[in-house]
């Protein structure tokens, strides 16, 4: 089967400056690393860069190393001799000798043992590897492609990752700018995941309304482009279960999934993490020639919508961040028609 590339969908200028990062690194049959936090697209790039490389037509093998044990991993990565260990009735091929003239995608390599890192810097090197339990060394052709969503240096400096694997996986490193970076991409974003799930759905797709795609930009989506897609996705199939002609408003509530009254209390032993950087609301441009009422609706729809995203549908914040009382931030939901329950209650 013929390979092709994925697709990608942006065009903030950070983003367009990393594709062609990975255009100039992908014919280089060389190791790569990408770097990014959890959601940027790392497992998207790594395709991109087989896909674009002289291996294009090769095997493509994809491993998370944070989803196994270290003898699992091990195992996995470069098979097993029959009696390896308990259950091993079979040799196994590894996915070193699956990948062999093709690509190979390590995600998640920081979580990989001392022992596995040790062995992945001998196949990096020269290309050699032996089977759990075996003694004969094995040769494969195989470029290799990394991820990790933390900083790997400062990992070496720890001495939690080897700084000799760090070394022949960074000959070129691709770190990919969160969406909170990427101006007017979140919106191109929700617009492509929207229309897909309205295909699925087999219904019409009417777009977002320009208050929603305002609150969308304002949003600081920590979990980037992955926890965009799921709200884009979820607030449209909520909106398209009941039929109407309007575009998509902004749900506050579609945020979150685990938003809810009977939700359990949360584990005080567990150390919340720090709260991302809100962002401040994004405010239209006023266009000469269009009707002065409706533009102050939408000026104000936007304010109110990227106020409610920034602060997780809490109302109240949402009317001291705006300079409101909470009852006058009330008079314009009302006056907008936002229902009778937007957002989280005053007193959640």
């Amino acid at each position: 089967m013929l390979g092709q590339t994925p697709q990608i969908v942006g065009e903030a200028p950070e983003w367009l400056s990393a594709l062609e990062h990975v255009s100039r690194l992908a014919p280089l049959d060389r190791p790569a690393l990408v770097i990014g936090e959890r959601g940027t697209g790392k497992e998207l790039i790594a395709e991109r860069l087989h896909f674009l490389s002289r291996r294009w037509d090769g095997p493509y093998v994809k491993v998370n190393c944070a989803a196994l044990s270290d003898d699992l991993l091990d195992s996995e990565l470069f098979g097993h001799e029959r009696g390896a260990f308990t259950g091993a009735t079979d040799r196994r091929q590894g996915r070193f000798e699956l990948a062999n003239g093709g690509t190979i995608f390590l995600d998640e390599i920081a979580t990989a043992s001392q022992r596995v890192q040790e062995k992945l810097l001998r196949v990096i090197e020269y290309g050699e590897f032996q089977r759990l339990g075996g003694e004969k060394v094995l040769s494969t052709d195989v470029r290799v492609v990394a991820a990790t969503n933390i900083d790997l240096p400062s990992a070496v400096r720890r001495g939690r990752f080897r700084a000799d694997l760090l070394d022949r996986l960074a000959f070129d490193v691709i770190t990919l700018p969160p969406l909170r970076y990427r101006k007017g991409d979140a919106s191109l974003l929700a617009d492509f995941f929207a229309r897909r799930m309205a295909r699925e759905m087999m219904e019409d797709f009417p777009g977002f309304a320009p208050s929603a795609i305002a609150a969308i930009e304002a949003h600081t989506w920590p979990g980037n482009v992955r926890e965009l897609r799921n709200f884009a996705q979820r607030v449209t199939a909520r909106a398209l279960a009941t039929p109407s002609p309007d575009p998509i408003r902004f749900d506050p509530d579609a945020l979150d999934p685990f938003a809810s009254p009977f939700r359990p209390p949360a584990d005080l032993k567990d150390t919340p993490e720090a709260p991302p950087e809100r962002a401040r609301p994004s405010i239209p441009k006023p266009e000469l020639g269009r009707p002065f009422s409706e533009q102050t609706k939408l000026f104000e729809t936007a304010l109110i919508d990227a106020a409610l995203a920034a602060h997780d549908g809490h109302q109240g914040k949402a009317a001291e961040d705006l300079g409101l009382t909470y009852h006058q931030f009330r008079g314009l939901l009302r006056k907008h028609d936002y229902g009778k329950k937007p957002g989280k209650p005053d007193d959640d």
